[in-house]
């Protein structure tokens, strides 16, 4: 066949695979190895592994390797006729899904797939496991069927990589999106005797993963405490949410009861600062005014008196004493945040 007419016909199935396409394909389309051979030899085609190629005009993907393999997987059938029905057919899993979905640091010698039948190959380059997949734990990452973060955690923990590197895919995971913890601890639940916890206690194995990762709640609430600016954003958030009850729990405790005085000495430090210039004009006044005892001068000097304590400046100073004063008494304190939580455990076991 012509160049010009097998680049025509390749055209039709590379525009939805990548710009890629497997010798079975073309061969589908009267396109001869011999024709993809030569079309390779002339620049036109860039040969990826056994039996796919890839238009050579096509950009180059990051995942042009893993696409390509999966290709050969199933020769074949289209791409977008595979994914339809995605989780019956062959999956990326284990340290191929992490990479695909840019999470751990792994190096993968070979690439990962899982397909609810047995499945054989003679190429070094792949690994097939067999696994039935729930159709939830299979999601789409740049056109190819992958594990969910989820599950590729799971099956990572199934493969028995070290802890310790699932644990930095964890925290790579946690980092792109709420992770659906609950569907986690249950496809952690299997291995969880395997790896030292009781039988079944996938959240044990979870707490353990998030621990290593420092993603743990007590981990990060000490991350929080430490960032001033965090900290007093969570301590307002949380005493925000408060009802009455534990509010009075932690108003009498002692820390509390003492951060309290230390904002009432604040207040009323700024409001002798800001006060002393307008009341000793006001006393000025009074020296003079009082001296006749006619209802009109009293009237008069009550109208100056109002005047000079409720100016722009008193209450711009007041609110900005109050504000440094609540601030540095309550909001900013870990030790504060952490008396809360504690009064949020009580509250809670009541």
């Amino acid at each position: 066949m012509k160049s010009k007419e097998a680049l025509r016909l390749l055209a039709e199935v590379t525009a939805y695979q990548w710009g890629m396409v497997t010798s079975a394909q073309a061969s589908m389309h009267g396109i001869t190895r011999l024709d993809l051979s030569r079309l390779a030899a002339d620049g036109q085609l860039e040969r990826l592994a056994h039996g796919v190629y890839k238009d050579a005009g096509a950009p180059a993907g990051p995942h042009d390797d893993l696409q390509a393999a999966w290709l050969s997987t199933d020769p074949k059938t289209m791409g977008e006729v595979r994914i339809k029905d995605r989780a019956n057919g062959v999956v990326v899993a284990g340290e191929s899904a992490a990479d695909l979905h840019g999470i751990g640091d792994f190096r993968a010698m070979q690439y990962d797939f899982v397909s609810p039948v047995r499945r054989q190959t003679q190429r070094s380059g792949i690994r097939y496991r067999q696994r039935t997949l729930d159709p939830r734990d299979v999601t789409l990452v740049d056109g190819l069927p992958v594990m969910t973060m989820e599950r590729t955690i799971a099956d990572l923990v199934d493969d028995r990589q070290d802890l310790s590197l699932v644990a930095d895919a964890l925290r790579d995971a946690s980092g792109k999106r709420m992770l659906d913890l609950p569907r986690l601890r249950e496809l952690l639940a299997p291995l969880a005797a395997r790896d030292g916890f009781r039988r079944g206690d996938g959240g044990a194995l979870l707490d353990r993963l998030m621990e290593i990762a420092g993603i743990d709640i007590d981990t990060l609430a000490h991350r929080v405490a430490a960032d001033t600016s965090l900290g007093a954003l969570v301590a307002a958030d949380f005493v925000g949410g408060l009802g009455k009850d534990d509010l009075n729990r932690i108003l009498m405790t002692p820390k509390m009861e003492e951060a309290m005085l230390a904002i009432r000495a604040g207040l009323a430090e700024t409001l002798e600062r800001a006060l002393r210039p307008q009341l000793e004009q006001i006393n000025a006044a009074s020296k003079q005014m009082f001296a006749s005892m006619a209802k009109p001068i009293l009237d008069d000097v009550a109208k100056q008196m109002s005047e000079l304590v409720v100016s722009g400046d008193v209450m711009k100073e007041l609110t900005k004493g109050w504000s440094q004063a609540l601030n540095e008494s309550i909001a900013i304190k870990p030790e504060t945040l952490a008396l809360a939580r504690t009064a949020q455990r009580r509250a809670d076991s009541a």
